[in-house]
């Protein structure tokens, strides 16, 4: 049997458009049957740069359905499918969490007439998957402890319930043929190890491996795959997965060019560093030099002066031995008369 890829948002959003498929797929992924279901999608344009001229405007859905439970109580069940992973998806993923917990529009009114705020339940389809866990598909429940004694407290609180909520996580690429559980055996229509060699947009699955409750969910993906305003929008999507990934490895490239520029940058600033305290340490020892020099000058001075004192002494003595010798000549003259 050749269905429809569901990994693309225009055949999950076409899957989940059938309210009995809807219910079906969710009661399987919650654990729980549900009863009614009011269902919505939030749409969210976004453009996708290209060369000029040749934009594209992508309609990204996030799906939203008010769930009610066989307990009686309701839900907000936010599903998003993605199928690359991207550094800003944890972010975008937060901001849409924050905008559904703000929004006025997710409450409801209690049997005694009060609005109450809707629980929330996160499902998560994942293209690629979690680095550190293998499990195809893995539910994060909370539970309500005392502290301390550590017993698990079975009552919910409306405040609680408002504040956190559980989180479904589908690992399609985990999905590899595993079959365990009829869980399992359903989302074998995501199991990409069954696309078709000819055509990644169809799927090729055995109905008869198939659990047969949830046949209609292989039935509404051969009419997904036979129409043709489906097919068209799945071309549109490779197009903008594959212009998303380019500009994600263009990104990745710029990336890595700033980090070497920056170790060039820092290696460059280290070893002009290196060089004014080298040229620093040299113009200490010429300033040495230089005092050193200026001392030896001084020292210099300091004798030649010595030495022309000296000179002067001897000259002195000079002067005093030819006086001498006149007298001792003159005195000899006056003897000699």
């Amino acid at each position: 049997m050749r269905i429809a890829n569901p990994i693309y948002d225009v055949v999950f959003k076409y899957l989940l458009d059938d309210e009995k498929v809807a219910k079906l797929v969710l009661s399987a992924l919650l654990g729980r049957e549900i009863l009614s279901l009011d269902f919505r999608a939030t749409e969210v344009r976004t453009e996708v740069p290209r060369p000029v001229g040749a934009e594209i405007l992508v309609l990204r859905l996030d799906f939203a359905a008010t769930l009610r439970q066989e307990d009686g109580s309701r839900k907000l069940v936010l599903i998003e499918i993605q199928k690359a992973h991207t550094p800003w998806d944890v972010l975008r993923f937060r901001r849409y969490l924050g905008s559904q917990y703000a929004s006025a529009e997710n409450v409801y009114v209690d049997p005694a007439g009060r609005k109450q705020a809707l629980p929330l339940v996160t499902i998560y389809f994942l293209g690629e998957g979690l680095e550190c866990i293998d499990a195809p598909v893995v539910k994060v429940n909370r539970h309500y402890t005392d502290v301390a004694t550590g017993e698990e407290i079975a009552i919910a609180d409306p405040f609680v319930e408002a504040l956190t909520h559980d989180t479904v996580v589908v690992q399609v690429d985990k999905l590899k043929n595993r079959r365990r559980t009829e869980l399992e055996q359903l989302l074998a229509v995501f199991d990409q190890g069954h696309a078709s060699r000819s055509d990644p947009h169809l799927l090729d699955i055995l109905e008869e491996n198939f659990p047969e409750r949830y046949r209609e969910v292989l039935r509404r993906l051969m009419r997904a795959a036979a129409e043709k305003d489906v097919r068209d929008r799945m071309d549109v999507e490779d197009e903008v997965v594959a212009t998303l990934q380019e500009n994600a490895r263009k990104e990745e490239e710029l990336r890595k060019v700033i980090e070497e520029m920056g170790q060039a940058l820092g290696e460059m600033g280290q070893a002009l560093g290196e060089k004014d305290q080298a040229l620093g340490e040299k113009d200490k020892a010429l300033g040495e030099k230089d005092q050193a020099l200026g001392e030896k000058d001084k020292a210099l001075g300091e004798k030649d002066k010595a030495l022309e004192e000296k000179d002067k002494a001897l000259e002195e003595k000079d002067k005093a031995l030819q006086e001498k010798d006149r007298l001792i000549a003159e005195l000899k003259r006056h003897l000699d008369r």
